[in-house]
């Protein structure tokens, strides 16, 4: 006889809207973990949740380009990248993040959650995110997990927003701390 799978949504940065809203009255999913991500309430955007407390400087880091179906599309400018997204690791693997890097689309930063109850109000959640993010203020990621009553905080001193690639170990812990407390 084989365990049931234990389903945990794992988002990072605007990915967390994405899965707050994918889990939202789904049963399948039994957790969510959030790695210096969005965790908001109903109508709120990850450009609101952003700007609630001071120290992101991202929007002097992104460069926009127009979309066909109207609105932009935004990415970090190559030369920022390091910096204001990934300053914990090292500039060649900062260089391959900066040249795969997906853009977002505004609509995606600028549209509020859209779930009438969000997944975090549910389901056990846990956090993990840098103290130095520069994209989504430690102060705002704080807020998020304090709201969501996080089973799990770890906030890493020194690391950036891209934490999954700089401390893997802290995001992997989170993950199985998430999986273990489903198989209780």
């Amino acid at each position: 006889m084989s365990e049931q799978p234990v389903i945990v949504l794992v988002g990072h940065s605007y990915g967390g809207m994405v899965s707050t809203e994918a889990a939202a009255g789904n049963p399948a999913v039994q957790a969510l973990v959030y790695a210096a991500a969005f965790a908001p309430e109903p109508g709120e955007s990850a450009f609101l949740l952003s700007g609630k407390f001071e120290g992101s400087t991202l929007g002097g880091a992104l460069e926009a380009y127009p979309v066909a179906s109207g609105g932009n599309e935004f990415r970090i400018a190559a030369d920022k990248f390091h910096h204001q997204f990934c300053a914990d690791v090292d500039a060649e693997e900062a260089a391959l993040m900066a040249a795969s890097q997906r853009p977002v689309t505004e609509r995606a930063l600028t549209d509020g959650l859209a779930a009438s109850e969000p997944a975090w109000h549910t389901k056990p959640s846990r956090f993990a995110h840098g103290e130095r993010d520069l994209s989504i203020p430690a102060a705002a990621l704080r807020f998020m997990a304090e709201r969501a009553r996080s089973r799990g905080t770890r906030e890493v001193a020194g690391a950036s927003h891209a934490i999954a690639a700089s401390q893997p170990d802290a995001v992997a812990a989170a993950v199985l701390d998430a999986v273990g407390h489903v198989r209780g």
